[in-house]
């Protein structure tokens, strides 16, 4: 069910939730957090769909505020999708013009579930500072997504300047995959020690810096990044020991092969994550991960640093 308030309010649209649900018969499932996604009107559907996904694992509140133009004359537009339009959760589109245009926690505040978790999401666009927005300011978690910025390098080094405890970029949640095979390597070589490592992937790739940074930061020891062609996401981590090299390649972003001294080849399945999955995973969570916030502010600096020293 859809139903669309032109030129409302916010205490208007609360009032038509509840409207809703008694006349349609709308079964109010136990939301366990609000999700409030800052985007542009561009990107708005794409940002729908991949939180109404993600609210099947995660029944919540969808607030989505889509910046009209400030040179209208001043107004609220909302939307609001319930049902099975609205996945487990309950979507409400804000959009507003004039004076409205740039605001953000006043538009929300009436429509945050009481006693229930903040998360907020800026699907494009990384905020100069997430943690000082008015959003950034209520929220329990903050997921940015540098993959998206023109330089997603920079965007990173700006994020480890501004972090706060509760901050997390999406550009990580894509390296699970990566880091739970790494690992996995790591565990399987013993005591074998690792010399240095190699990062390849694309050279518009948050995510490539990312785990270059982690295994700088777990292993102690110089990581090299190979910039590629843009668009293709990592392609390859190598690690260098005494007894031979062992490389984890993936040349088709499908499916990876694993080389190791006196071993077969091994084929593991690990094909790019999707948006949904990326921010279902991010929900599971509502505590600061405290693993990237070291990566972010320790690691990264570090990798870069060795990179601009060797160049």
């Amino acid at each position: 069910m859809i139903v669309d308030l032109p030129d409302t309010t916010t205490s208007k649209v609360s009032k038509e939730i509840v409207a809703m649900r008694e006349k349609g018969g709308v079964v109010t499932l136990g939301r366990v957090l609000t999700l409030v996604v800052d985007t542009q009107p561009d990107f708005v559907e794409e940002a729908i769909a991949a939180a109404n996904e993600a609210s099947r694992e995660h029944p919540c509140r969808i607030i989505v505020l889509a910046e009209g133009s400030p040179a209208d004359p001043t107004r609220l537009d909302a939307q609001i999708r319930v049902g099975g339009d609205a996945g487990a959760s309950e979507v409400i589109v804000l959009s507003g013009h004039g004076e409205l245009a740039g605001e953000s926690e006043s538009l929300v505040s009436a429509l945050l579930l009481p006693d229930a978790p903040i998360v907020v999401w800026w699907p494009h666009g990384v905020p100069e500072n997430p943690a000082e927005t008015p959003l950034g300011c209520i929220a329990h978690r903050r997921i940015t997504d540098a993959a998206t910025e023109p330089n997603p390098k920079e965007a990173l080094l700006h994020l480890a300047d501004t972090y706060a405890a509760g901050d997390t970029d999406l550009s990580w949640t894509r390296l699970t995959n990566w880091r739970v095979q790494l690992a996995a390597v790591l565990d399987g070589a013993g005591s074998s020690p690792v010399q240095s490592a190699v990062v390849e992937g694309a050279s518009d790739s948050a995510s490539t810096f990312l785990l270059a940074a982690w295994l700088k930061k777990a292993l102690a020891v110089p990581v090299e990044i190979i910039e590629g062609e843009a668009g293709t996401g990592i392609h390859r981590v190598q690690f260098r020991r005494p007894e031979g090299d062992v490389v984890l390649a993936r040349p088709d972003q499908v499916t990876a092969h694993l080389t190791q001294p006196g071993q077969p080849e091994q084929q593991i399945s690990l094909p790019r994550r999707t948006l949904r999955d990326c921010l279902a995973e991010e929900l599971r969570r509502l505590d600061p991960d405290e693993v990237f916030g070291e990566v972010l502010t320790e690691g990264l600096a570090a990798c870069l640093s060795q990179e601009g020293a060797s160049a």
